[in-house]
């Protein structure tokens, strides 16, 4: 997945160098005394199902009548909202275009799978490494099928500078820019054909490109907007 000189004396590394390091825990993004990781097992309570039904991102996203639905995660960083989904039993495809964070993932997923908690869920997420916006404007070829539900949670410039932040996330806003294509990104969840996309918003910003929802559901911090289409 990446092809990245590798460094085996930490002395040759400068304090201030942003790196991938791994140990016996697993794959870590590490910038001085900084460092993220990809992990779900904090998430396992949260998975428990009277918890699972009471979060916001499930009820947003719940589907009647549907046996098996498949949602695309089109920007999926470090992947606790696809786990969701799929813990509530959804299919997901997740993409990410940044290979260092999906190195992240995929070293995150690979570890859950050994923890009986987590295994199920996680055996229902299929990542890929790409731009989700080709991937959404042909997803019959990149996922084989038409999704159900697309999950959109793209950074804007505010949330950057938020101290609500933690520290250690500063490190992957490093790697990933604020969304600058909007419209493009929100026209190609709408190619993708779902029955219904999902726009995970900070509670007070705006309205995604500007398109107003057919509803919201809110928490203390978040807001999911909620865009239902038709489906011939």
């Amino acid at each position: 997945m990446l092809r990245l000189p590798v460094v085996t004396d930490a002395a040759e590394l400068s304090p201030d160098r942003l790196h991938l390091q791994t140990d016996e825990g697993g794959l870590s993004l590490v910038q001085g005394k900084l460092s993220v990781r990809g992990d779900f097992t904090h998430m396992i309570p949260r998975l428990r199902p009277s918890n699972l039904n009471r979060e916001f991102l499930v009820k947003a996203g719940r589907m009647k009548g549907i046996e098996r639905p498949v949602a695309i995660d089109a920007t999926a960083g470090l992947g606790e909202d696809s786990l969701l989904l799929a813990a509530a039993g959804f299919r997901v495809h997740l993409f990410e275009y940044n290979p260092v964070i999906a190195a992240l993932l995929l070293d995150a997923m690979e570890r859950a799978r050994e923890v009986p908690e987590l295994r199920e869920p996680v055996s229902r997420m299929e990542l890929h490494v790409g731009d989700s916006i080709e991937a959404m404007n042909r997803a019959e070829d990149s996922i084989g099928g038409i999704p159900d539900l697309v999950l959109l949670d793209p950074m804007f410039p505010e949330r950057q500078k938020s101290a609500l932040v933690k520290k250690k996330f500063q490190l992957i806003h490093r790697l990933e820019s604020p969304c600058m294509e909007e419209e493009t990104l929100l026209n190609a969840a709408i190619a993708a054909g779902p029955r219904k996309i999902l726009i995970k918003r900070p509670l007070k910003g705006p309205w995604l490109a500007g398109r107003k929802p057919g509803y919201s559901i809110s928490g203390k911090a978040v807001r999911y907007d909620c865009i239902l289409l038709p489906r011939d």
